[in-house]
């Protein structure tokens, strides 16, 4: 397909707002002093604890997701969209909302608070509760979309053939969406490594305890600019290739 000419102007005005952004980043970060910034201590330690918790975060995301998708996917037509908007909702929620959220759900006050036996609020679970909030609905709208894509015929065959929900699943329908399951993946460890609003009005910001890469470049931005984007370009980085490794193109399995 040919695109009119008249996008071009359009696409690169839409391009500029992205780009110059970036280049603004990247112009105030002290290139000489660029390694020593990214590897001093409270650097280190922030994006340790960044890397621990997206990857948790990312895990749990995954355990939920995948059987949310199958559940969402089978759901009457009625009651779908109205599904699925609830599940999606933490993509379009406010941070502080989500983060108040969650404080009312697993905070000493919450809800569910009496459940955990000690608070979760302000722990490193509580980064984990964050970025896990923020990150499955993209493991739930990369599976429900390539669900919505299969035709089922080869689940359908095998049914007629005697075989189990439990075998079509595990030996057809998600080795299929292992494409899928990896792209959904990848967005929401991303989603998670970048996780700011929620994080801190549930968790806090305790050095080594709470204080991931986001909320160490928000507290630096005050007193050193310049090593506030230095972070940043590592975050904006990992971001980059995550995405790229997440709409790599694959080949579609029906």
């Amino acid at each position: 397909m040919t695109a009119p000419r008249w996008l071009l102007p359009l696409a690169g005005g839409g391009a500029l707002i992205v780009l110059l952004p970036l280049v603004g980043l990247a112009s105030r970060v002290p290139w000489s002093d660029w390694w020593p910034l990214v590897t001093s201590e409270a650097a280190l330690t922030a994006l340790s604890l960044s890397l621990r918790t997206a990857s948790a975060a990312t895990a749990l995301a995954l355990v939920g997701g995948i059987p949310i998708a199958f559940v969402l996917h089978e759901l009457p037509s009625r009651w779908r969209a109205l599904a699925r908007a609830v599940v999606l909702i933490p993509l379009v929620l406010p941070p502080v909302v989500g983060g108040l959220a969650l404080l009312f759900a697993f905070g000493r006050q919450g809800l569910a608070g009496d459940m955990f036996g000690s608070a979760v609020a302000f722990t490193t679970w509580a980064v984990v509760l964050a970025q896990t909030f923020v990150a499955l609905p993209f493991v739930v709208a990369a599976i429900d979309a390539a669900l919505a894509a299969r035709s089922g015929r080869l689940e359908a065959v095998a049914a007629t053939l005697g075989a189990s929900r439990t075998r079509v699943l595990t030996t057809i329908t998600l080795p299929a969406l292992v494409p899928a399951i990896a792209t959904g993946a990848v967005l929401a460890f991303a989603r998670a490594l970048g996780e700011f609003g929620a994080t801190l009005t549930f968790a806090g910001s305790l050095e080594g305890v709470t204080r991931t890469a986001p909320l160490l470049i928000y507290l630096t931005r005050e007193t050193d600019p310049g090593a506030a984007a230095a972070l940043s370009l590592v975050l904006v980085l990992v971001a980059i290739i995550g995405v790229t490794v997440a709409y790599r193109p694959a080949k579609a399995v029906s």
